[in-house]
């Protein structure tokens, strides 16, 4: 041990490795490049440093992007940039809302260099941004999870995007750009109503991530303007007492306190929504995502009238690991019943 080196830290740096290595694959699947998030975590020191070493990434792609030779330059920076931001989250960090501001400010600058006609779109527990054609023949709502944002599924959005469909990547309550505000809610039927008011369209196709696939799942179930629905990594029920300790604090900041979390938790439970989902619902689930106190998706597969379970063997939470295997299986289920056609 050095002089200067502490007791504490090669356990601390341990650890953060193990974090680090845990946020591998999502962090990768988000879009950040993998080299780059490598140099990026080893040279932390703690779990500590993890938001504000993440933030100073993302605000030297503001650099560049303010330094670009090309608009396009400039709003493909912005967008690494609303990626590091909101990755910054991940970790305990006492100005993780002001990243996840700072998340959506990136990501609404982007848009309006990149894609003109992209329209933001807010309401009473939600906002996010609708993007492509106008007269797109069907219009899908993608739903984050217990931690992530609408920053986080960028590559899911550009494969409905190139199958020809308008996509409203949303936050919801107690997510990304509303978390500081916000706290929350099972009744996440509720919030999506909202969202197909103000969006204007007879139905959707809804797509729910993680915490976000028992949102999806328990909407298609009650709110009869869902066409077809998919989930990713999502519950089929939680289980507080069996839940990790760091699920189990997210939970708690997301929805207001350790009793609030508790009772949102006994609410996760599918076993007498899915056979209601009348619409088409397809169920993906990796094979290596295995976190106690929750059940994966192929129950709601078996009791949803019209469900079918896409399994990989070696995909882990949200399946960063094996994108090839479910992304394009996804959007051409969701393609496919809104307009009949492939595009």
């Amino acid at each position: 041990m050095s002089p200067t080196e502490s007791p504490t830290t090669e356990p601390a740096a341990a650890e953060t490795a193990v974090f680090a290595a845990a946020q591998w694959t999502r962090a990768t699947g988000a879009g950040v490049d993998p080299h780059e998030y490598r140099r990026v975590t080893d040279a932390l020191t703690s779990v500590a440093d993890w938001g504000p070493s993440f933030v100073r990434t993302g605000q030297a792609y503001l650099n560049r992007a303010e330094g670009a030779g090309s608009s396009v330059s400039a709003g493909e920076y912005l967008l690494m940039a609303a990626r590091w931001f909101h990755l910054a989250t991940l970790a305990p960090y006492a100005e993780a809302n002001r990243a996840a501001a700072e998340a959506d400010r990136a990501l609404s600058r982007a848009l309006t260099v990149l894609e003109p006609g992209a329209r933001r779109v807010s309401g009473e527990g939600f906002t996010g941004w609708l993007r492509g054609p106008s007269d797109a023949a069907g219009t899908v709502v993608v739903v984050p999870g217990l931690d992530s944002a609408k920053e986080e599924f960028l590559d899911l959005v550009s494969a409905l995007l190139a199958r020809g469909l308008a996509v409203f990547a949303m936050d919801g309550p107690g997510q990304g750009a509303l978390a500081a505000t916000t706290s929350l809610r099972a009744e996440y039927e509720q919030v999506v109503g909202q969202v197909v008011d103000a969006l204007g369209v007879a139905r959707i196709g809804l797509v729910g991530m993680s915490l976000g696939g028992y949102f999806a799942a328990r909407t298609a179930a009650l709110e009869p303007r869902v066409a077809v629905a998919a989930t990713v990594s999502g519950p089929f029920r939680l289980d507080w007492e069996e839940l990790p300790a760091p699920v189990r604090d997210i939970m708690a900041r997301r929805t207001g306190g350790p009793d609030a979390a508790r009772a949102f938790a006994r609410q996760v439970d599918l076993a007498s929504l899915a056979p209601r989902i009348a619409a088409p619902l397809l169920v993906v689930d990796g094979g290596q995502d295995v976190i106690p106190g929750v059940t994966n998706g192929e129950p709601l597969a078996r009791l949803a009238p019209r469900g079918t379970c896409l399994s990989v063997p070696h995909g882990d939470h949200l399946l960063g690991n094996a994108r090839p295997d479910w992304l394009s299986p996804l959007g051409d289920h969701i393609a496919d019943a809104l307009t009949g056609t492939r595009a």
